[in-house]
């Protein structure tokens, strides 16, 4: 016990010394906001989630996550719990219930290291799989986002969106902290034409209200949420965030069992008190690497900025986000499916691989689950590898 806190102590003064804060790390912070956003609104105004907590709690485990890990691992919303929260209406107990339940289950695959096990008999192949459908679902979600906006010219409009991704571009050719300014830029168009949301705009957190929790709750957020969740967390808030972390960042990458023991903790400690269902996303990462983020200095400089906006404006600050252009959100989106696509290209060197993540990819997009197009790719890895089996016989 004396041994692990102070290996926990040495840990947190390495990652914290390691931490750097620049133009670049700043801009890599916003490269999730693009997904965090709108999801943390929609479940705000369509299910009354206690908006100031959520953020709240999102800033507080940035900071711990940042020295947690050394690299920049994101903190986001579960995306299949926020989808069916938004599209069902569910209650805010019943949204709290479902992270409780997901996170009680990857936490325990991940203290008795069964997710070890799940990786030793998943490909390489699959995993790239995973991450491309993920990366090409967020980039045509980013589409989407900007179509949305019927009209092709206005302040939040698909020319505002080709101008940003051209910005964006030229952005990375010169080394420019392009998410900053594309944030700043969405940030004063709404100014510009939203002034009503401004004036709503007051001081004051408005503090915790603790949720009431029944059984029937916990049950129907088991079957209706924490179901679909549970699959998607393993695959890209556990697998794919680490083979990400393995590219991206070699001399210190993440490891699954410490992940998922971090996806698990902040659900079963935070959701009981008002926070939303959260994890580490592939895709996050992605992004905030994509817009110059390298250490965990962009998570803390986020984590820190979430909870004092949360602490100073509260609540007041949602009718400020709901006008946010999506046009501009969009951009920031695409750049994190971009690359979290882009790692994927090394299996083109081989046949084989590259046909069952492409297999894998194209069932999950079609489908709109990874975790059918993960169940496809691994049958084909293994169908194959019997049919060599047999032929080598």
């Amino acid at each position: 016990m004396i041994s692990a806190t102070t290996n926990l102590r040495e840990s947190l003064k390495r990652n914290w010394r390691g931490a750097r804060l620049g133009r670049q790390e700043i801009s890599g912070s916003l490269g999730d906001l693009g997904l965090f956003i709108p999801l943390l609104v929609g479940m705000a105004t369509t299910c009354g989630l206690n908006f100031a907590v959520a953020l709240f709690f999102a800033g507080l485990f940035n900071v711990v996550t940042g020295l947690l890990f050394q690299i920049p691992m994101a903190v986001q919303p579960m995306k299949a719990i926020a989808a069916v929260a938004v599209t069902e209406k569910l209650t805010t107990p019943q949204i709290l219930a479902a992270g409780v339940v997901t996170g009680a289950v990857i936490f325990f695959l991940g203290v008795t290291n069964l997710l070890g096990v799940v990786m030793r008999v998943v490909p390489k192949s699959v995993v790239r799989g995973i991450q491309l459908t993920l990366g090409l679902t967020l980039m045509l979600q980013a589409v989407q986002m900007a179509a949305q906006n019927e009209p092709w010219l206005g302040a939040d409009s698909i020319l505002v969106a080709l101008a940003g991704l051209l910005f964006s571009f030229v952005a990375f050719q010169r080394s420019w902290p392009g998410a900053l300014w594309i944030f700043l830029a969405g940030l004063a168009v709404t100014l510009a034409t939203h002034p009503n949301a401004v004036s709503q705009l007051s001081l004051g957190f408005g503090g915790f209200a603790l949720p009431k929790f029944s059984a029937p709750d916990f049950w129907f957020a088991a079957r209706k949420a924490a179901l679909p969740q549970i699959p998607v967390t393993c695959l890209n808030s556990v697998i794919a965030v680490c083979a990400l972390s393995r590219d991206l960042f070699p001399d210190k990458p993440a490891s699954e069992r410490s992940v998922a023991v971090s996806v698990g903790l902040m659900n079963l400690l935070s959701c009981p008190f008002g926070a939303m269902p959260m994890c580490h996303g592939a895709g996050g990462l992605a992004g905030q690497y994509r817009f110059g983020a390298r250490t965990n200095g962009s998570i803390l400089f986020l984590g820190a900025m979430k909870m004092a906006v949360a602490l100073c404006f509260g609540g007041s600050l949602l009718a400020l986000l709901k006008a946010y252009p999506q046009s501009l959100l969009g951009v920031l989106l695409f750049f994190a499916g971009l690359e979290l696509a882009l790692v994927c290209r090394d299996v083109f060197s081989e046949r084989e691989p590259a046909v069952i993540m492409l297999l894998t990819a194209v069932v999950g997009v079609a489908l709109k689950s990874a975790a059918l197009g993960f169940g496809c790719g691994l049958a084909l890895h293994y169908f194959l590898m019997l049919i060599k089996r047999r032929a080598q016989r």
